[in-house]
């Protein structure tokens, strides 16, 4: 697989690296987690992070501009900032072990994975609607955290528990798609 860099000039390629980008201030601005400005701004970022998401997949596909490096850079965008955020939330206390330790398991072996698939397929295997799902859930369990939402009530203890089992879901459903690709030998619909 050959990546051509010149595909990163594309407005959905340009927005899924700004998305990217967003993860240093998100992980400065949960340094002050205890306060409510730092928690509801970086609650903005991460809503902003979101509706990036949201457009580099709507333009990629109105306008045709799907790409090789497309579709490393916009789930790796989602990897990254997901990944600081679990990792600081971590570090401060508000998320256990177990938590951490899922979402990061999972997205680490999903990424490693990726790299052998490419191996094999020599192509990049775009991300699937179970797998983005799975950060969405991910995504409203962690915004539900920054809105200092009581973590003993129903509607978080419904997100955190679907979140864990999405993962392993879309963890599985990752690994028998691999193994579909690998054994596959024509890789022209990828």
């Amino acid at each position: 697989m050959k990546i051509n860099f010149k595909e990163i000039k594309t407005s959905s390629n340009l927005l899924s690296l700004f998305r990217l980008l967003l993860a240093i201030p998100l992980w400065f601005l949960l340094d002050n987690f205890k306060s409510d400005t730092a928690r509801y701004a970086t609650f903005f970022v991460c809503i902003l992070g979101s509706v990036t998401d949201i457009m580099d997949g709507y333009l990629a596909r109105k306008f045709n501009q799907v790409t090789e490096m497309g579709k490393i850079i916009d789930p790796l965008a989602d990897k990254v900032v997901i990944g600081a955020i679990i990792i600081k939330l971590f570090l401060i206390g508000q998320i256990s072990a177990t938590y951490f330790s899922l979402i990061i398991g999972r997205d680490v072996l999903i990424f490693i994975g990726g790299i052998i698939v490419t191996k094999f397929v020599g192509r990049v295997l775009p991300s699937n609607i179970l797998g983005k799902i799975t950060v969405v859930n991910i995504g409203l369990v962690i915004l539900l955290i920054l809105l200092n939402v009581n973590q003993n009530i129903l509607i978080f203890k419904g997100f955190y528990y679907l979140s864990v089992l999405l993962i392993f879901v879309s963890f599985s459903a990752y690994a028998y798609r691999a193994l579909e690709f690998i054994k596959k030998k024509d890789y022209g619909n990828i």
